[in-house]
C-alpha cells in the first residue's frame, strides 16, 4: 500500500470513530455516556456506566484535541472529565468506583487497580491536552492513593483489587482470588501505561521510580526470558498461577514497554541502559507475537488457551494493537516483514471489522469472518484502542517520510 494513501485512510478513520462516539455515546437525559449501545446504535438507558469506558472516552477525546487542535473534541473531553469527577471519584476514601448506575449512583465501589489505572490515564491525557489544573491535582491524588494502598513495597508491583476503603478484597474482576492470582499482566501493563502518561505532565521522581519498577517487574517476572511471551496471572510472590498466550497483549506490550523506557531516558540519562534492554526485549516480543498472525487473511488470533486450544477470533482491539506493535517493530529493526504485517492488519480491519452501514467497528469476527458480538459501546468497548491506533500510526508514519 502507498503510505500516503495509508495516512489518508487512517486520518479519515480517526475522524469517523470520534464522530460516531459524539453522535451515539452521550446520554442526554442522565448525563455522561451510555453504558451500552448495540450494533443498531440503540442505547440501553438502564445500563451501568463503568470507569474503564468513561476513562477511555476521556483519553480518546483529549488525545484527539491535542493531536488535531480541533476544538470540536474539547466538549466531549470536558463532558467525560466532569462526569468522572462528579460520579466516579469516591469522596470519602479516594480513588474511583468500578461502576455507577445509569443515573450516576455508586454501583460497584471496588477499587480495582485496572480501573484506577485508566482513570489516571484519562486524567493525565486531559491535562496534557487542556492544561487543566483541577485535573492535574486530581491525577496526583489518584496516583498517591494507588501507591499508598496498593503498591507492594517488598515484592514489587501492585495488588489486583481492594475494597472501597482500600482494605483487602476477595472480589476480583480480571483474575481469580481463590487461585491466588493477586498480580496480573493486564493490570500491570495498564498501570505502566498510566504512569507513563502521568510522567509527561508531572515529571516527579516518585512517578519515574514507579515506571522504573514496573519495567523491572516485566523483565524479571512477567515476560518469559525464553519465549518472550507474557505470564498472565501471578500470586503475591510472582509465582505463576495460570497462563496462556495472549497475542493481543503481547503485541500491545511490545510497544508500550519501550514507550515507557523512552520517556524515562529522555529525562534521565542514567536510564539509557534500561532503555536499550527494553528495546531488545520489545523486538523479541514482537517476533514471538508473529505466531499469532495469520498470513492467509492478515488477521491475528486471540489466544492460545492453557489446554492448547487456539482461539481464532479476530478481535477489534487485537487488530488495532497489532497494527501499531508491528509498525513499532519495523521502526526498531527496519525489517520489511514487520511493516507488511502492520499494513495487512489495517487491511483486515477495513475489510472485516469496519461497520460501513452503522459506523464504528464490530467487536470481532470468526476465522471465516462472520461478525461476533452485539455492542458498539459497552463496559469494555470504547474508542481507545482503535482511535489510539490511528493516532499512533499517523505519528509513526510521519517519521517514515
Amino acid at each position: 500500500m502507498d503510505l500516503d494513501q495509508l495516512r489518508a485512510e487512517l486520518r479519515q478513520e480517526h475522524k469517523d470513530i470520534l464522530a460516531y462516539w459524539q453522535r451515539y455515546a452521550p446520554d442526554a437525559e442522565q448525563g455522561g455516556f451510555y453504558g451500552r449501545v448495540n450494533y443498531q446504535n440503540q442505547p440501553d438507558a438502564r445500563a451501568d456506566k463503568g470507569i474503564v469506558l468513561n476513562s477511555r472516552i476521556l483519553w480518546s477525546f483529549s488525545a484527539a484535541l491535542r493531536h488535531t487542535h480541533h476544538e470540536e473534541y474539547r466538549a466531549t473531553a470536558d463532558r467525560a472529565f466532569q462526569y468522572i469527577q462528579r460520579h466516579f471519584f469516591d469522596p470519602k476514601y479516594g480513588g474511583v468506583y468500578w461502576s455507577v448506575t445509569a443515573d450516576g449512583q455508586p454501583k460497584y465501589p471496588l477499587k480495582h487497580l485496572y480501573g484506577q489505572a485508566f482513570a489516571l490515564y484519562g486524567l493525565s491525557e486531559y491535562v496534557r491536552a487542556t492544561s487543566s489544573a483541577p485535573a492535574l491535582a486530581l491525577a496526583k491524588v489518584q496516583f498517591q492513593h494507588m501507591v499508598n494502598y496498593a503498591y507492594d513495597s517488598r515484592r514489587g508491583g501492585f495488588v489486583e483489587a481492594l475494597a472501597q476503603d482500600w482494605s483487602p478484597a476477595r472480589d476480583y474482576i480480571i483474575s481469580k482470588y481463590d487461585n491466588r492470582e493477586s498480580k496480573t499482566m493486564n493490570t500491570s501493563l495498564h498501570l505502566l501505561e498510566s504512569f507513563t502518561s502521568l510522567y509527561r505532565v508531572w515529571p516527579d521522581k516518585s512517578v519515574a521510580d514507579q515506571i522504573r519498577g514496573m519495567l523491572r517487574m516485566f523483565l524479571e517476572h512477567i515476560v518469559d526470558s525464553k519465549t518472550y511471551r507474557m505470564n498472565l496471572f501471578m500470586d503475591d510472590d510472582w509465582n505463576i498461577r495460570r497462563t496462556a498466550i495472549s497475542y493481543g497483549h503481547d503485541i500491545e506490550a511490545s510497544w508500550l514497554l519501550p514507550e515507557a523506557a523512552n520517556m524515562l531516558a529522555e529525562k534521565n540519562s542514567t536510564d539509557k541502559a534500561l532503555q536499550k534492554t527494553i528495546r531488545a526485549l520489545a523486538i523479541n516480543m514482537a517476533r514471538a507475537a508473529t505466531t499469532g498472525f495469520d498470513p492467509s487473511d492478515g488477521g491475528m488470533h486471540y489466544e492460545l488457551e492453557p489446554n492448547g486450544h487456539l482461539n481464532t477470533e479476530r478481535s477489534w482491539w487485537v487488530l488495532a494493537e497489532a497494527m501499531v506493535g508491528f509498525m513499532n517493530a519495523y521502526q526498531l529493526t527496519h525489517e520489511r516483514a514487520f511493516l507488511d504485517k502492520s499494513i495487512r492488519s489495517w487491511e483486515f480491519i477495513k475489510k472485516y471489522l469496519l461497520d460501513l452501514k452503522n459506523g464504528e467497528w464490530f467487536s470481532g469476527v470468526t476465522i471465516d469472518h462472520k461478525v461476533l458480538g452485539s455492542d458498539k459501546i459497552s463496559m469494555w468497548k470504547a474508542p481507545y484502542h482503535n482511535s489510539r491506533s490511528c493516532l499512533e500510526m499517523l505519528e509513526r508514519l510521519e517519521h517514515l517520510r
